[in-house]
């Protein structure tokens, strides 16, 4: 344990020193072109230009790119990029192993950042005009110079610095909080995956360094990789207390957990099993002290909400001003404050006199002087849960100098840097939908998905008109603005979290809205059938389209792997069911799978599945025979040759008929391709 304590020492000790290096090189330097540096596979690399035309083929190298404002120079990325949302604009060349060659050819891109696993990448385009470049890191420090490499290459040296910085200030506030908690009361965490065992990270990985900046200890199994067995006996001896993984690790383990000496370890019987997202957890990026903080916060929630271990002052430390134009409206901004030692964010809208409201959240309150909506980052949401609503909600109004008495606000876990302001008008009527959304963490369908509480993915709407609005017409304006969320979310196809597959959802399970009565002309209706209701819908339709693109990156033609990925299937585990190794990446299947994906003509197939699909699950089509032969014509052309006999390769996934019958009509196709056979 001594050895431990030590190994976490010096990680705190490089950061120190590195930081003290980098910060003399920058003071002393000014950087100009040409630029060289030895990549990470060892290669010399000179380059005289920022590059205009790059081609990333590592996710966590894209996500710098975007971080330092060079997005404009990236022109594809992988299916495995996922954010920031403007990922979702960019073209897509294929998977990680498996990269399309013809599409990166099409781009002639003068860069390339790829990994050493991707050989046909390197064997095509090593003698070729542009450059590879090789900036895989396994540390949180390699993770700094590759951030302050690329700020070079694309000359943003001073935003890099500013990532850098930024992050190592999360670093060090975790440092101070943890460094707080008496090492008896120190957690045991280790970060889960594999899929028919319990595998983990090896000792070298930096995943485990990110455990150790979080304040836990990490196992030490004198096993070094990327991924290394647990076995039993190792398990039992570690006792894990907080167990987390990303994706689907924690449910393909359930089973696990069920066994005799699995379940007997300390995570397992107080239910302290976590998800985040993979691009947090599989990554040392931009993002390390976002999640740094965020899983210090799950592991040490009892003591992070402790007043008195707080390490920073609770208080607004700056304002940004929102443009709304109403008569009634005294001013309008969003604090920025720091609550538990993190970085909050609220909107307040206030009034020079007061008004009514009615919100879904409190019901109809009158001689309110102040509405909101309040954003709490991820390390708050366990703290807020602990301590319960109501006390949530008073510290908060204490920190921004706010009074239940007089104020009615909304909470969410959407970032409020990402609110959508929308204004619709007719003659002399004014609509505002002030918007937050996010429905990736608790999407659901009314009358079918069960009501469970789970973090906030909220969808908030403030309503805001020039007119003065009776008790009857702000409640008549929750359906109107009800509507038009659900219709966003059916024009998105934006899927329930809890019956992906199945069903679309209709909104998220913490949802609210809160519509001020305003002043001027009385209206006492706000329905479908007025104007007022009209402008409200739109307002709101449009709001809630936007803040969800900001938050979640979703847009309508969003590309056919996010689809698979919102009803939690992906090319690997499609393949896993069909019996491919594609784990290890040598597998043609996997390429060959992706590359269909790729080209529009079966992109649309498989989309039009989903379409078909939902009716059909719905009663809306009872007669597959005419799809049946749509899938047979598919699967023969991209065989080349006729198939007298179908097989089901998906057995191994439970998957609606129409879903299943176009899946495995691809994989027919490839299979037979590959066979040559007609069998």
């Amino acid at each position: 344990m001594i050895n431990l304590y030590k190994r976490v020492r010096m990680i705190k000790y490089k950061l120190v020193v590195i930081s003290f290096m980098f910060a003399l090189f920058f003071a002393t330097s000014v950087f100009s072109y040409p630029l060289e540096f030895i990549d990470h596979s060892g290669n010399k690399i000179n380059i005289n230009k920022t590059p205009s035309s790059v081609v990333s083929l590592v996710p966590s190298v894209s996500e710098i790119i975007f971080k330092l404002g060079a997005s404009d120079n990236l022109k594809a990325v992988t299916i495995y990029d996922t954010s920031p949302p403007e990922v979702s604009k960019k073209e897509i060349v294929g998977g990680f192993f498996s990269p399309s060659i013809d599409k990166i050819e099409k781009i002639n891109p003068d860069v390339i950042f790829y990994s050493k696993l991707q050989k046909k990448v390197i064997e095509k385009f090593k003698d070729k005009k542009c450059l590879l470049i090789n900036l895989e890191h396994d540390s949180v420090l390699d993770s700094f110079d590759v951030i302050y490499t690329l700020g070079k290459i694309f000359n943003k040296e001073d935003e890099a610095k500013k990532i850098v910085g930024q992050i190592k200030e999360e670093f060090e506030l975790i440092s101070k909080k943890t460094g707080r908690i008496p090492e008896s009361k120190k957690q045991r965490v280790i970060r889960l995956m594999g899929k028919d065992t319990i595998m983990t990270p090896g000792d070298d990985s930096f995943q485990n360094e990110l455990i150790r900046l979080a304040g836990g200890i990490a196992p030490v199994l004198n096993k070094k990789g990327k991924i290394v067995s647990v076995t039993k006996e190792e398990w039992i001896k570690f006792n894990p207390q907080v167990i987390y993984g990303c994706g689907g690790d924690t449910k393909k383990a359930e089973g696990m957990f069920n066994e005799p000496g699995w379940k007997d370890v300390d995570a397992v019987k107080n239910h302290r099993i976590y998800n985040f997202p993979c691009e947090l957890t599989c990554r040392a990026s931009v993002n390390s002290g976002y999640f740094v903080s965020w899983l210090s916060a799950r592991i040490y929630g009892e003591e992070f909400s402790d007043a008195s271990k707080f390490v920073l002052e609770e208080k607004v430390f700056k304002s940004k001003k929102i443009d709304v134009d109403l008569d009634y409206i005294k001013d309008i901004h969003i604090d920025y404050s720091k609550i538990y030692d993190f970085d909050n964010k609220t909107l307040v809208v206030e009034f020079k006199k007061p008004l009514s409201v009615v919100s879904t959240l409190e019901g109809q309150r009158n001689g309110i002087k102040t509405v909101g909506n309040h954003y709490s980052p991820p390390p708050c949401w366990n703290i807020g849960h602990d301590e319960g609503f109501e006390v949530q909600r008073d510290h908060v109004y204490k920190v921004i100098g706010k009074s239940l008495k007089d104020s009615s606000f909304l909470f969410t876990g959407a970032d409020m840097d990402n609110l959508a302001v929308k204004r619709k008008e007719f003659k002399d009527m004014v609509v505002y939908a002030l918007v937050t959304a996010g429905v990736k963490s608790n999407a659901m369908r009314m009358s079918v998905d069960e009501g469970m509480f789970y973090e906030p993915g909220t969808i908030n709407i403030i309503i805001l008109t020039n007119m003065k609005l009776t008790p009857r017409a702000m409640t008549r304006a929750i359906i109107s603005a009800t509507e038009a969320k659900s219709a966003v979310m059916q024009d998105l196809d934006a899927r329930s979290t809890y019956t992906p597959i199945a069903n679309q959802a209709t909104g998220t399970g913490t949802d609210n809205i809160l519509v001020v009565g305003g002043s001027g002309k009385e209206l006492k209706n706000a329905g479908g059938h007025t104007k007022l209701g009209e402008l409200i819908a739109k307002a709101v339709y449009e709001g809630v389209y936007e803040a969800i693109y900001k938050q979640n990156g979703m847009v309508a033609d969003r590309n056919v792997f996010s689809r698979l990925r919102d009803r939690n299937l992906s090319v690997f585990e499609i393949l896993t069911a069909y019996g491919c190794e594609c784990s290890s990446g040598e597998s043609g299947m996997v390429g060959e799978f992706e590359d269909l994906l790729l080209q529009p003509r079966y992109a649309s197939f498989i989309k039009a599945s989903f379409a078909l699909s939902d009716d059909y699950e719905k009663g809306l089509i009872n007669d597959l025979s005419s799809y049946e032969l749509w899938c047979k014509q598919v699967e023969e052309e991209i065989a080349g040759h006729k198939i007298t006999e179908d097989k089901d390769y998906l057995a191994g996934i439970d998957l609606p008929v129409v879903v299943d019958m176009a899946l495995n009509s691809l994989l027919n196709g490839i299979h037979a391709r590959k066979s040559g056979s007609s069998e």
